[in-house]
């Protein structure tokens, strides 16, 4: 049987995906199918697209990393799942527990290994978690990078506890599902964006604070202020265009998350790091065992993942498309039709 899936065949951006056919695939002993009904996309997607990873890359690679299905074929030494199983893929596949290694790091989907953006994929049955019970298949696939990088960086690493300060910046999905974890802990979160309507949006989920940075370009040290001496924790996504505002928003001990790469203008002087005995750490997703247990919290407090707008599987250009434009609010979702 044909099925459909979209390839790279060159990396010049969105105008080279590519959609083709080619058979099911069938599963090996240890392996499981699944038939993929939503899909979500992160700026790393964009980044590869566009050759602009800094990473080697799969030829021809099949893109994306996050998506969401059903179990419909597993083979014959699969104990994990079975048939008609709602499940979402990790991130990366070798990174089951403990702390990140090269090994356990490397091959992540839709870059050095094809991705997801495929009918049917197969995964190895480890490489898998159970769906939240009351998500839905496009919330679930916004799930695998986003979310998982969020809750590393506020539960696992943050130490996120009842009136803790965290800053988050803007309204990508990282930031949304930072915003939303630090809140149910407890925490005192503060919000940025360069739209004041986002902001209201921003405080309906638990911010209790928010900061318009377009017209406060020094908001590090408003921050500061705001809070008597800094935040215990910025989720910083922006990269070198705001991580001298971040360093002057944390508070002396502190902690910065280092996620995405947003903006690269601008640099950072790390005597602030050294004066204020920063802890400055890079997050690169998570592992299985962190995606479950933040799966047990969202099921637990009945959390819903932000989905700002969803696409149709035939139409995952124009969801790309949309993305890149920057106006979104929470996750892009391309769904089977």
């Amino acid at each position: 049987m044909k099925t459909r899936y979209y390839h790279l065949p060159r990396l010049t951006g969105v105008d080279a995906l590519r959609l083709d056919e080619r058979e099911v695939p069938a599963p090996g002993p240890r392996e499981v199918l699944v038939r993929m009904r939503a899909w979500s996309l992160n700026y790393r997607d964009l980044m590869i697209a566009s050759n602009a990873y800094g990473r080697a890359l799969k030829p021809d690679v099949v893109p994306l990393s996050d998506g969401a299905g059903e179990v419909v074929d597993a083979g014959s030494e699969v104990t994990r799942w079975r048939e008609g199983d709602r499940v979402a893929g990790i991130f990366m596949p070798g990174w089951l527990s403990g702390p990140p290694t090269a090994r356990k790091t490397a091959g992540a989907l839709g870059g050095p290994t094809d991705g997801v953006l495929a009918e049917y994929v197969l995964f190895d049955q480890e490489a898998l978690v159970a769906a939240p019970a009351q998500l839905d298949f496009a919330e679930t696939a916004t799930l695998p990078c986003a979310a998982v990088t969020a809750w590393h960086a506020v539960a696992v690493t943050g130490g996120l506890a009842p009136g803790q300060t965290v800053l988050t910046l803007g309204s990508g999905g990282v930031s949304l599902f930072a915003l939303q974890f630090a809140a149910l802990g407890g925490a005192k979160v503060l919000a940025t964006s360069s739209d004041d309507a986002k902001l209201e949006r921003l405080r309906s989920l638990g911010a209790t604070d928010g900061l318009n940075y377009a017209r406060t370009p020094d908001w590090g040290r408003v921050v500061a202020e705001a809070t008597g001496g800094g935040v215990d924790h910025v989720v910083e996504v922006g990269g070198a265009g705001t991580l001298p505002q971040s360093l002057e928003a944390v508070r002396v001990g502190g902690r910065i998350s280092l996620i995405g790469v947003l903006s690269r203008d601008g640099g950072a002087d790390p005597s602030s790091v050294l004066r204020k005995g920063v802890t400055l750490q890079g997050m690169f997703v998570g592992s299985r065992e962190m995606f479950e247990q933040m799966n047990r919290a969202i099921e637990h407090h009945r959390l819903r993942p932000v989905v700002d707008r969803a696409f149709p599987f035939a139409e995952a250009p124009a969801a790309y498309r949309y993305f890149a434009g920057r106006g979104h609010f929470g996750k892009v979702v391309i769904t089977d039709e």
